[in-house]
């Protein structure tokens, strides 16, 4: 079996992703007859067929799949050998892809960006939101350099984790809606029409298993994944909702923050490949991240500290 060459799995990646082979060519700036054919040489290299073409597009075979996810491994491997390389010669300048959920991204990531741009004016950064699960598998697949997400449970052995915050949940209303009291029970929050997290989200996740230890399960009347969206139809008042405290630096006239009983968190950490190069641009978004959560500490279980140093 030959080995493959870096222009035959840019060719295969690129296919896929664009759906075509003439998309691959455009994208690559060669012929289409230039990237057939580096695909087709992949494909004898590796004796497996590896698109297949449906609905007038193409798409990988079962082995492409497998294929594919390895390609870009390599891809990105070949991205850090670039980066580190341009390390080496002390340049600002390059691209940093950041994954996180739409909390962080409005309430914790724009004074770091803006401290970023100062630093590195020279530094493209690249943010993808979604759900955890979401954004720890394109950082595996070496989509993403780094991940600012809510952890719950064990990660992925190839990654590794910091804690950056231990972040309250609490109860938030309309202050005629919710009980008195300073703090309130799963009973009484379950008694409420009340506006969630969409499920599938670990926040959401964290939400539930504090319903759960009280052996209820909530029962929205809504489901949104942005959390400004939640915010707005709450302070409509159409119900009361659960949301980390981050989220709230300012409540609407009218409206109460109220802790829960008993007491409900969510993990806040930085998150990246263990095998990942740490490049000027990486090492100054992680101590800005750091800096600005000075109690940061390490993550449990199979989760380890990020070295300060690489």
């Amino acid at each position: 079996m030959r080995a493959p060459t870096f222009r035959q799995l840019s060719s295969f990646v690129t296919a896929v992703e664009t759906g075509s082979l003439s998309g691959a060519a455009r994208s690559l700036r060669v012929t289409q007859p230039a990237a057939s054919q580096q695909v087709k040489e992949l494909e004898r290299a590796l004796s497996a067929r590896l698109l297949q073409r449906g609905g007038g597009r193409v798409r990988p075979t079962a082995a492409g799949e497998v294929v594919l996810e390895q390609a870009r491994r390599v891809q990105s491997a070949m991205n850090d050998l670039l980066a580190a390389a341009a390390a080496l010669q002390g340049g600002a300048v390059g691209r940093l892809r950041l994954g996180t959920g739409a909390t962080a991204c409005i309430h914790l990531l724009p004074p770091v960006l803006a401290r970023m741009k100062q630093r590195l004016p020279g530094l493209e950064i690249i943010v993808a939101t979604g759900n955890t699960p979401e954004i720890l598998q394109r950082l595996l697949a070496g989509e993403l350099d780094l991940a600012l997400v809510t952890l719950a449970g064990r990660l992925d052995r190839a990654l590794e984790a910091k804690q950056l915050l231990e972040e309250p949940l609490v109860a938030y209303g309309p202050a005629a809606m919710l009980p008195a009291g300073e703090a309130l029970t799963p009973e009484q929050l379950a008694a409420l029409p009340l506006i969630l997290y969409e499920d599938g989200g670990t926040t959401r996740g964290a939400i539930d298993a504090w319903f759960r230890r009280a052996s209820l399960a909530p029962r929205p009347i809504m489901e949104l994944g942005s959390v400004q969206a939640i915010r707005v139809l709450a302070e409509s008042g159409l119900g009361a909702t659960v949301l980390p405290s981050g989220a709230l630096p300012d409540p609407a006239s009218g409206m109460a923050v109220r802790l829960l009983n008993p007491a409900a968190t969510r993990l806040l950490a930085i998150v990246l490949r263990r095998d990942k190069v740490l490049d000027r641009a990486l090492r100054a978004v992680l101590q800005e991240l750091l800096g600005r959560f000075s109690r940061a500490a390490s993550v449990t279980g199979t989760q380890s500290a990020i070295p300060a140093d690489r």
